[in-house]
Formats: structure tokens, C-alpha cells, sequence
């Protein structure tokens, strides 16, 4: 998504900056959960 992430060891967070790449994150989310 373009951004960046940060926070402690025991609560990570992210941001995005470009909203046009969400559906590809999710589409290799999606395929990152079904090899499990």
C-alpha cells in the first residue's frame, strides 16, 4: 500500500498511502491464508 508500520513488540500498526493497491493486498492475503 505504500506506507509504513511501526508500534511495540506486542501491537504492530500499518498505514497505506495509495488506496488503489487494497485489492491486491488482499488478493495475496487471500492467497497467503489458503496455504495454511
Amino acid at each position: 500500500l505504500g506506507g509504513g508500520g511501526g508500534g511495540r513488540p506486542d501491537l504492530a500498526r500499518g498505514k497505506g498511502r495509495d488506496p488503489a493497491r487494497v485489492p491486491a493486498a488482499l488478493a495475496a492475503l487471500e492467497e497467503h491464508l489458503s496455504a495454511l
